[in-house]
């Protein structure tokens, strides 16, 4: 067994991208393997038969294969910043955006293979869930989605919203959401979000131990 938990992940997908920041921010060491989609590790498909990122193998063999499984446990360890204070307040936030919102992304994103309606209905759709960010942050001061400070739910929604964005930026910067567009920036802007997108090459068995982590 490893010395540290073992985590599976893929840079570029929104999951994997908010369960590495809550373990970076967490301080939590682990030995990370990238993962390709296309050619998945055999022992991450022993550990999560699903294939899907992130899987967290945790140093007693525990795993966990839902990002905000990961995050909790992560933030459960360590929690400088005190993240997990709005957890339960977020709850329906990040049930809406889970499921409503990220339907709406996927078709948004890969219209090519949902052709049912135009890509700008589900742009609008997901639109709708864009502008009820905006008036969270209206109601905050612009800071943040759940009071005046980075909780739990802005680094959960972050990269959903990133991912939303990035279809079609030129439009994304002209919607009526000037709040949501700081926030994202900031989010990309960030040393946390920096610190957890550099580039890997794919994990293969034998490979020397990756550690991920602040060290």
């Amino acid at each position: 067994m490893s010395a540290h938990p073992t985590l599976y992940s893929f840079r570029r997908c929104p999951y994997a991208m908010r369960a590495r920041m809550a373990v970076m921010q967490s301080g939590v060491v682990c030995e990370l393997r990238e993962v390709v989609l296309r050619d998945k590790p055999a022992s991450m498909l022993e550990l999560s038969p699903k294939g899907t990122v992130p899987v967290l193998q945790l140093v007693d063999g525990t795993v966990l294969e839902e990002s905000l499984d990961v995050m909790r446990w992560a933030l459960g360890v360590n929690d400088p910043d005190n993240w997990l204070d709005m957890l339960d307040e977020s709850a329906s936030l990040l049930t809406q955006l889970d499921g409503e919102f990220k339907d709406a992304l996927d078709r948004y994103k890969y219209h090519v293979n949902h052709t049912e309606h135009p890509q700008s209905f589900y742009r609008d759709k997901g639109a709708e869930f864009l502008a009820m960010l905006e008036g969270r942050l209206a109601a905050n001061g612009g800071k943040a989605l759940f009071g005046t400070r980075l909780t739990f739910a802005d680094i959960a929604v972050f990269p959903f919203v990133r991912q939303f964005a990035f279809v079609d930026k030129p439009w994304f910067d002209e919607t009526p959401y000037p709040l949501l567009q700081n926030w994202l920036s900031s989010h990309l802007e960030s040393d946390l979000f920096l610190s957890v997108m550099t580039k890997y090459p794919a994990w293969k068995p034998g490979d020397d131990v990756l550690l991920f982590g602040p060290i």
